[in-house]
């Protein structure tokens, strides 16, 4: 009989964090495989849970993923945890969740600690929509794309920086999308639990007067519904009312309702729009 895989969270700094249901895993599996067997043997030897312990990280977690899927058909429980937070999240464990989804293996994924959703709604900014990208790449040419494509959403983004990097990640952030709101969630649910909301050229001059120390959760406001009105209204400025609508109509779309969408673009009368229609 096969055994069962379980992905289970780990405070992301207070222990007190860890849930009960989390605890019962832990102490009733064969095996827990750690990202760093080291930290992790402090979270267990707290809890007073003694178990065979195994390392999962990024480096090993393809050949490591097999192994472990190997002993669960075997009929061994084992449990998967990260060093802080919940595994799969910017941290090993999506790779063995796409096998054991391939292969038909039975998983099951704990709801527990995460960085995310606590930085979130710290930051006081709009949780009803975000996009959450983890670490970015240590490279300008690597991580440009990635904030080109972010640069024009109205999402609220969230990053995750060490603070060797943070400096530099600010002044890249504040030259490819400007001076946005930014919310520095730094060391969670520790002792020295800190939270600072500035702009990002504020939060610039803050970090070159003061080392940065801990990890950091980067909370940043997305594009205003403002900002994007007046960037829309810009591409029309330097067309007459005419040129815009004939635009519609070289593309393809009828002199009705190329009106109709100039009208929205321009936030004008439908009316106001007719009339300039008529000296085309």
């Amino acid at each position: 009989m096969a055994g069962k895989l379980y992905l289970v969270p780990t405070p992301i700094g207070n222990l007190k964090d860890i849930t009960l249901r989390a605890l019962e895993v832990l102490q009733s599996v064969d095996i827990i495989a750690a990202e760093d067997t080291r930290q992790s043997l402090k979270l267990l030897n707290h809890f007073n849970i003694k178990k065979i312990l195994i390392s999962y990280h990024k480096f090993n977690e393809l050949g490591k993923s097999e192994d472990i899927i190997r002993q669960v058909k075997e009929g061994k429980n084992i449990a998967i945890i990260s060093d802080a937070g919940t595994p799969g999240i910017s941290d090993p464990g999506s790779v063995i969740v796409s096998k054991c989804i391939e292969q038909n293996i039975e998983f099951v994924v704990l709801p527990g600690a995460t960085a995310i959703t606590t930085a979130l709604v710290y930051s006081g900014m709009d949780t009803t929509k975000f996009i959450f990208r983890g670490f970015l790449p240590r490279e300008n040419k690597e991580r440009k794309p990635i904030i080109d494509d972010l640069i024009n959403r109205s999402e609220t983004l969230i990053f995750y920086e060490a603070p060797h990097r943070l400096l530099s990640t600010l002044e890249f952030l504040y030259e490819n999308i400007g001076n946005r709101k930014i919310s520095m969630c730094r060391e969670l649910t520790k002792l020295y639990e800190e939270i600072i909301r500035l702009t990002l050229e504020e939060a610039i001059e803050y970090y070159k007067q003061n080392v940065p120390r801990g990890e950091y959760v980067l909370v940043i406001e997305g594009k205003s519904k403002e900002a994007i009105d007046k960037e829309e209204r810009a591409k029309w400025d330097s067309l007459t009312i005419e040129e815009h609508i004939q635009k519609y109509m070289d593309e393809g779309i009828n002199k009705k309702d190329a009106m109709k969408v100039v009208a929205k673009d321009r936030n004008m009368p439908k009316s106001e729009i007719y009339k300039h229609s008529l000296k085309l």
